[in-house]
């Protein structure tokens, strides 16, 4: 298995400099290296000599009982067990595709071609769905792809919590848009970004990233990658005329980063730092958990009127002729306006989540064969007057602006959300703890790092989401701390 990790964490630093350092020229070789890698990757975890370790661990965990090692021996036999559903010829030409249509997506988003960009994207449509029979699935065709991301999750399950938390969401959204709104001319005045970049890494550092450990580079999209817990990146996306976006983006891929950092050195190289079924090293226990992380250090921490208050001033040292007519309570207020628009990772707390539900409701159609994908503009135009009540310019402003789906990672959207829901009520259960909620009120953050360190990173994917949730909040997943915890910030923005 160790093996297997760091050929996984090869493919990481290869899609890491895909993303940040690569040259244009390099995109084809690229594919071909990716592939190759991948394929070794999957015959290592599906080859006689990995069947041949699973043999003789089963022997030596039925003689010693011991807890761990049976967890880690049923989950690598899961794991590899659905990876060998999917055959190699399409998990090579996956491995290839993705590295193609991420550059065919840059490129359709710089030039606002949508047209351009749909024949890959069919193509990485049509393989998805025969991934999803490969693996199988007894309702829909969306609960194979679900389910790789957030294990026994299904559409039906999924749609019990969206639908409830979208006619929660509605009125709040209602409320808030038409009170009184806040300045916000401020927020796109010049900042230069690499006075932001300072700024971010230094709150960063508070919160516990650890540099000597990671570093930040430039994206289009932002992400967070790891090639074990002692070499965790982070990028981001800055404009020197928005400063939310690259400093939020930033503490969001910090709080990713910062859960591989946490992981134990003892799972370093294991299948509790390994997701078999999607060849990738990574040491979150599923994606809505990792999701869970990086909201709740962007919005439960960093978007709080505490958080602003104790260090706006650090802030407004860095651009004082910027900031020098705004207050801590002006610009908390102007990072937490609600304002129904069209990019989802620069959205609001509240119309974020109507984002993933769009994007949902797209996808599981595609999956499904009820829409096609010439259609996703449309599609994607119609939810959006529908849900935020806006009408999208360009499909850059629209169809085009995520990463995922030129990553193949349909199915993967709703872990945001999912995310969210999981973030409040990790919140909840660490604020029970009188020194977190001193260590905040002063701006000591070391307390909840190391709570969630104790509690969640430390553990990497040796415990489930569910198993978590109940262990550290004691219910399962449940939308009422984040409703409540909406409703509050809203009550409080409004007063």
């Amino acid at each position: 298995m160790a093996q297997v990790n760091d050929l996984l964490s090869v493919l990481n630093l290869l899609a890491w400099d895909t993303r940040t350092q690569m040259p244009p020229g390099g995109i084809a070789t690229r594919g071909n290296q990716v592939a190759t890698l991948t394929a070794l990757a999957r015959d290592l975890v599906t080859g006689d000599e990995m069947k041949a370790a699973i043999a003789s661990a089963r022997e030596e965990v039925e003689c010693r009982g011991d807890a761990t090692a049976r967890r880690a021996l049923a989950q690598a036999e899961l794991e590899i067990g659905t990876l060998s559903r999917i055959p190699a010829a399409i998990v090579a030409e996956m491995a290839e595709l993705k590295t193609l249509a991420h550059s065919a997506w840059v490129d359709a988003r710089a030039r606002n071609d949508f047209t351009a960009y749909a024949p890959i994207l069919e193509r990485m449509f049509a393989m998805q769905r025969e991934i999803a029979e490969a693996i199988g699935y007894e309702k829909h065709p969306y609960d194979a792809m679900l389910g790789l991301y957030e294990p026994g999750m299904t559409l039906k399950q999924l749609r019990g919590v969206l639908e409830p938390l979208k006619a929660a969401l509605m009125p709040l959204i209602d409320k808030a848009t038409s009170a009184p709104q806040p300045r916000m001319d401020f927020l796109s005045r010049s900042f230069p970004i690499p006075a932001q970049k300072a700024f971010g890494m230094k709150i960063a550092e508070k919160f516990g990233y650890d540099l000597q450990r990671g570093r930040l580079d430039d994206t289009v999209h932002p992400f967070e990658i790891s090639f074990t817990r002692n070499d965790v990146r982070i990028t981001s996306r800055f404009r020197d005329t928005w400063l939310p976006g690259g400093l939020f983006a930033l503490w969001h891929e910090a709080g990713h980063g910062m859960y591989e950092q946490g992981a134990a050195p003892e799972i370093t190289r294991t299948i509790f730092a390994t997701d078999i079924v999607n060849l990738y090293a990574v040491a979150g226990a599923s994606f809505g958990m990792h999701e869970s992380q990086s909201r709740l250090w962007e919005n439960r921490v960093g978007r709080s009127l505490r958080f602003w208050e104790l260090h706006f001033g650090e802030l407004r040292d860095v651009f004082p002729e910027q900031l020098s007519d705004v207050t801590p309570d002006m610009f908390w207020r102007s990072v937490n306006t609600v304002r129904p628009d069209f990019i989802r990772v620069e959205a609001d707390e509240l119309t974020y989540d109507l984002h993933i539900i769009l994007r949902t409701e797209i996808e599981s159609a595609i999956m499904a064969g009820e829409a096609k994908v010439a259609d996703l503009p449309a599609l994607w135009n119609e939810r959006m007057k529908r849900y935020l009540g806006r009408d999208v310019p360009t499909d850059t402003l629209g169809v085009l602006q995520d990463v995922h789906w030129s990553h193949g990672y349909v199915g993967s959207f709703p872990t945001y959300t999912l995310g969210n829901i999981m973030s409040a009520q990790f919140f909840d259960a660490a604020l029970k703890q009188q020194d977190i909620a001193t260590g905040l009120d002063q701006g000591d953050y070391a307390p909840l790092q190391n709570w969630l360190t104790n509690n969640i990173y430390r553990y990497g994917r040796s415990s489930s989401p569910a198993e978590t949730l109940e262990r550290v909040g004691g219910r399962p997943l449940d939308i009422a701390p984040y409703v409540q915890q909406l409703t509050e910030k809203i009550a409080a923005l409004t007063a």
